[in-house]
């Protein structure tokens, strides 16, 4: 290993802590998380009514 690759790893490695803590980097991975696990969620029932109803009724149109 030369020089040039072992600094390359030092900024690499310093630049990912820095990214783990900026905030917006912060906000963005907490976000991702929130909208997988609402994405994961089963659709509401009164939803999937709702939706059968809109349907019926412009097939009636």
């Amino acid at each position: 290993m030369n020089e040039t690759s072992s600094g390359r790893r030092a900024r690499g490695a310093s630049a990912g802590r820095a990214e783990k803590t900026n905030p917006h980097t912060q906000i963005a991975s907490k976000l991702k998380a929130l909208y997988q696990a609402v994405e994961s969620e089963p659709v509401p029932q009164h939803f999937i009514d709702l939706l059968q109803r809109l349907d019926e009724a412009e097939k009636r149109r």
